[in-house]
């Protein structure tokens, strides 16, 4: 397990990086991402790990499409988080995605304050729960679409949490 775990972490670190530096996360990483991490589990845990592997991936962009479809999170996330779920399994994947919500709520929350945009951030999530209550589609000021809106590299949020569960992993007592 600790060697899945190093391949997750030095993949999501790349994927991080390439998301601060670019704003993307390209295909030629998460592809092939989704590959090595499918053939590791299938090397390490044999058929079992490739069907874990499998599942985590299908989960993994189950969960983010909806995100992508409304243009709140990007296409190179969403492959990411794909890419993650077959090195991690479901399981750990879910591990994963949460620690990453904390992780860019908390750089979101920094960059608001530091942009000073607390009240049109309030605003727009105002508009946000307004259009979930109506079930309407919320308007193109809260997309990623908008070149005024503050976007955090979600990249950087799975890196940062991967590497930390990487770590309490590898220094756990065993």
């Amino acid at each position: 397990m600790i060697k899945i775990w190093v391949l997750a972490a030095a993949f999501s670190l790349i994927a991080g990086w390439t998301d601060w530096r670019s704003r993307r996360i390209p295909n030629w990483l998460t592809v092939p991402g989704l590959v090595v991490g499918v053939l590791a589990n299938f090397i390490i845990f044999g058929w079992p790990g490739c069907k874990l592997a499998l599942l985590g991936a299908g989960l993994g962009l189950l969960l983010l499409l909806p995100f992508v479809a409304l243009r709140s999170l990007g296409a190179g996330d969403w492959k990411l988080v794909g890419a993650l779920g077959a090195f991690l399994g479901p399981q750990r994947l879910l591990l994963v995605l949460f620690g990453t919500f904390l992780v860019n709520g908390i750089m979101a929350v920094g960059l608001i304050v530091w942009k000073r945009r607390v009240w049109q951030t309030l605003r727009n999530l105002a508009s946000m729960a307004g259009s979930l209550l109506t079930f309407h589609m919320p308007g193109p000021e809260v997309s990623l679409d908008n070149p005024q809106s503050l976007k955090i590299p979600f990249g950087v949020g799975v890196a940062i949490t991967v590497f930390a569960c990487a770590v309490s992993i590898l220094w756990s007592p065993r």
